[in-house]
């Protein structure tokens, strides 16, 4: 069961971003998904995030956001503690060329703003591959809107994502 306050958080452009907690716990419901959203405190840093949410670092699941040459898009998942390896993520993919894109860009590519940024409810549904070490346990991500983390089951996630799993991470 789904648990979250009605109250809108702002993005990182100072906009409202109504309804991004709405529509990935809505994405979840449709997918089968058990997910918990749950208030957080702003965090300074990857330790800090992981002990305000009772998680270990490694088990904080980054959704990042990797633009394509061709200008669209998919998305990374990677533990806390990694990073994308791009000639790894290359490889799995079957390109030459992946960036990251600067916030606005993501925000547009997802309907989420950075801090927030989700597989699930984003506004395209764009292919996801996962890093193999993402916890098969209780993982925390972004749940759609700032100040606000989803808590799922990492192995029920990405089967329900339909996620190429690969080694696609190295250490940070």
């Amino acid at each position: 069961m789904s648990q979250f306050s009605q109250k809108a958080g702002a993005g990182m452009n100072g906009t409202v971003e109504p309804g991004g907690r709405q529509r990935a716990v809505a994405d979840a419901e449709r997918r089968g998904l058990s997910i918990d959203v749950i208030s957080r405190p702003h965090a300074h840093g990857l330790d800090e995030a992981a002990a305000a949410l009772g998680l270990t670092p490694g088990e904080i699941v980054k959704s990042l956001v990797v633009k394509r040459r061709d200008g669209s898009f998919l998305f990374a998942l990677v533990p806390g503690g990694r990073r994308i390896s791009w000639p790894k993520l290359r490889a799995v993919v079957g390109v030459n060329k992946l960036s990251m894109p600067d916030a606005a860009i993501a925000l547009d590519a997802t309907g989420y703003p950075r801090g927030a940024i989700t597989p699930l409810g984003s506004s395209t549904a764009w292919p996801v591959f996962a890093d193999s070490r993402v916890p098969p346990g209780r993982v925390g991500m972004g749940a759609g809107e700032v100040g606000y983390s989803a808590i799922v089951t990492g192995a029920a996630l990405l089967e329900s994502l339909g996620a190429t799993i690969a080694d696609i991470s190295e250490p940070e």
